[in-house]
């Protein structure tokens, strides 16, 4: 169920526009605050749109992408070669590496 909103509600005057930064205590200009109550004007009737958009059946959605992301198969690999891996180590002890300790 949605709220039908008219166009009436959905225009901003450079008064209110005024009014608010005044408010607010921002120092908007006359241009500024013509260029704000357009724009946001503009925003309201685009809401206003979607508002009168019929979504009855729609189901709604937690996120956008609900859908689940294929993932790549998932097995153990057997073919390293523990033997030429350690050759390049600088040091291997029982099947360990061995990192020098740097002491300054």
């Amino acid at each position: 169920m949605s709220q039908q909103l008219s166009t009436s509600d959905s225009t901003v005057s450079r008064e209110e526009i005024l009014e608010i930064a005044n408010l607010a205590r921002l120092g908007v200009d006359e241009s500024t605050a013509n260029s704000y109550a357009d724009e946001i004007t503009k925003v309201l009737k685009m809401m206003i749109t979607l508002s009168n958009v019929d979504t009855t059946d729609v189901k709604p959605l937690a996120n956008i992408h609900e859908t689940c992301q294929e993932l790549r198969a998932d097995f153990a690999n057997h073919d390293i070669d523990r033997a030429r891996n350690q050759s390049v180590a600088p040091a291997v002890e029982e099947g360990l590496y061995l990192v020098p300790q740097v002491i300054e």
